[in-house]
């Protein structure tokens, strides 16, 4: 299928950890006439720009970063592919704004069927664009193109690691994040320690000013943003 305006091809991107499944969709999708990419997490995902792309097709439960997380930040059509198959599982998924939800083992014909009849659609919510692209926690807004933070509606000069910290916080909010997790996904190209995430917390505690303390340190664990 091809871009009416463009004229090119559609450019889908899966996301999957499993190799596998991400090749046998590659491989049909492509012979469908689609320009496929896949990535193997959801934060390579994010690496390769989820709006360079016309859809994503994604799995749930992923290492790190899950499927659900990575929805609230897609600014483009969705389909969730996943072994997640209950009723709860399945209004969840759509809770997140999905464009479908398709359960494993699945259909490579179901799979092409779907993806058509999404990319076909019109009329999609005009306002989307605007807020697939916001974190909130109470007083507290990130958007993610701009790339800032209002807190109680001032804007709040946090530096870009700061930023990344309260994003991941913010996306996983209710989990605790090691501190080499957090090492792995704010500073993947420099040796730091954890010491480097106990300041750059501090830091940000202070900016966050009536919502420092939404920031809670699990001793021996990480660090959790509290629901």
């Amino acid at each position: 299928m091809t871009d009416n305006t463009t004229g090119r091809p559609k450019h889908i991107l899966v996301i999957d950890d499993e190799p596998d499944i991400c090749e046998i969709l590659r491989f049909n999708l492509q012979a469908a006439g689609y320009d496929v990419d896949t990535a193997h997490s959801a934060e390579e995902a994010v690496e390769r720009g989820l709006s360079a792309y016309d859809l994503l097709l994604l799995d749930v439960m992923m290492p790190g970063m899950s499927g659900l997380e990575l929805a609230q930040m897609a600014d483009v059509p969705f389909i969730f592919l996943t072994a997640k198959s209950s009723e709860e599982d399945v209004l969840q998924g759509f809770g997140t704004g999905a464009d479908d939800y398709i359960t494993k083992p699945f259909s490579v014909r179901e799979v092409l069927a779907r993806v058509k009849v999404v990319l076909s659609r019109n009329g999609r919510e005009p306002l989307r664009h605007n807020t697939a692209r916001l974190l909130r926690h109470k007083g507290i807004t990130l958007s993610l193109d701009l790339k800032t933070v209002d807190i109680d509606g001032q804007a709040a000069a946090l530096t870009k690691t700061e930023f990344e910290l309260l994003r991941l916080l913010i996306g996983r909010r209710g989990q605790v994040l090691s501190r080499q997790e957090l090492m792995r996904l704010v500073w993947p190209d420099f040796v730091v320690t954890a010491r480097t995430v106990d300041v750059n917390i501090a830091r940000l505690r202070h900016k966050l000013g009536p919502y420092s303390g939404c920031i809670v340190s699990r001793q021996g664990y990480g660090y959790i943003l509290e629901p």
